[in-house]
């Protein structure tokens, strides 16, 4: 978010409304990813900040505190990166539910279900998979009958197979590989930390397994770079090729709203800028922006809290993210992104981020094939 920020900063000085300019300040708070820390940072921008809209890309714990302090203090908020089922499941709510603050915009886990039984597909995979889940919310919601991972790839011949559940952070995945083993299973499905899965990949090698697949729909964008906890998981998992799922890429078909940068120029410009490589958050990051611009710039009065949320209420922009449209659901304060599926490979200049399915998202070219483990 911050290299968007500072990248926009001169598009984001005013915004102009009915013929009218207004200029816009933007305040930014760390939430150190502390719930409570990130309530009293949403407090202090609708108080001393006079905020009148809220962006985050928080996690799993965060993000709800978010969003929840904003729903309270009655403050527009934008949020994205987790699955609408999770975004609405942690804040106690059903999809059918109407929040009258809070927007999101994320895909679904049916979506990424879809995408990764594209994945297995690829390698002739239709026999057991083995779903390593943990014991918290988000593998209660995986395995959830209902929004989980089986409405969508049983009914196309996949056998779901539950390795147990595991307490993060994990000190060992014995168990978990002899349940792999005993149902051989040969796919792999997680939804792990970076840390974790790369425990078990190391323990069932030392069993003498080797998935010829691993999904994984957590570990995703920080595999190769400093962020991952040390050397030897970014080498444990690199050695995996994982395969996992893909919203943003500098192959996506998308213009900035604001700049009309596309997709490309985009990853590009930070990769010029910063020297690393890009990741996929930069496109939601961008779009949070582009939405919060939008949404002040065509409500009745911007600075009014109540015309902002109802700006954002039924609004429909497109961005460098895709089209984002929450009118058309699929739950009320939800706009939906397609998915496609990616795998990390070797390339000529370290580990690349190849596009290796488009079922879901035809729009978005490939840019290699999946290769399974031998």
């Amino acid at each position: 978010m911050s290299y968007t920020l500072r990248r926009l900063a001169p598009r984001l000085a005013y915004v102009r409304n009915g013929g009218r300019r207004h200029d816009v300040t933007i305040a930014v708070r760390d939430s150190r990813s502390d719930p409570d820390v990130a309530r009293q940072a949403v407090r202090d921008l609708a108080d001393t900040d006079r905020a009148n809209v809220v962006l985050t890309m928080a996690g799993t714990r965060v993000l709800p505190a978010v969003t929840d302090t904003c729903e309270t203090a009655g403050i527009p908020c934008v949020s994205t990166t987790f699955p609408w089922q999770a975004y609405l499941h942690t804040r106690g709510a059903g999809p059918g539910h109407r929040f009258r603050w809070t927007y999101h915009f994320a895909w679904g886990l049916d979506d990424i279900a879809a995408v990764f039984a594209d994945l297995w597909e690829l390698v002739d995979g239709r026999g057991a998979v083995g779903c390593l889940w943990n014991d918290g919310l988000q593998g209660g919601l995986l395995r959830h009958e209902r929004y989980g991972f089986a409405p969508v790839t049983s009914p196309r011949g996949h056998t779901l197979v539950d390795l147990g559940a595991y307490r993060e952070p994990a000190d060992d995945f014995h168990a978990q590989v002899h349940r792999m083993r005993a149902h051989g299973a040969d796919l792999i499905t997680s939804a792990a930390t970076a840390t974790d899965l790369a425990l078990f990949h190391r323990q069932a090698r030392e069993a003498g397994l080797r998935p010829r697949l691993i999904t994984c729909s957590r570990w995703l964008t920080y595999p190769h770079t400093p962020t991952s906890p040390a050397p030897g998981v970014r080498g444990e998992l690199a050695d995996a090729g994982v395969a996992t799922l893909v919203y943003w890429s500098p192959g996506h078909p998308y213009r900035s709203s604001l700049d009309d940068t596309t997709c490309a120029a985009l990853a590009h410009a930070y990769q010029q800028d910063t020297g690393a490589a890009w990741l996929q958050p930069l496109g939601l990051a961008h779009a949070l922006l582009e939405t919060a611009h939008h949404a002040l710039a065509v409500a009745d009065d911007p600075t009014e809290r109540a015309s902002v949320a109802a700006a954002l209420d039924g609004a429909a922009l497109d961005t460098i993210a895709g089209r984002l449209d929450w009118s058309r659901g699929p739950a009320p304060n939800i706009a939906l992104l397609p998915l496609a599926g990616g795998q990390w490979q070797h390339g000529a200049e370290g580990p690349r981020l190849a596009l290796v399915s488009n079922h879901a998202h035809t729009g978005v070219p490939l840019t290699g094939q999946l290769t399974p483990a031998r």
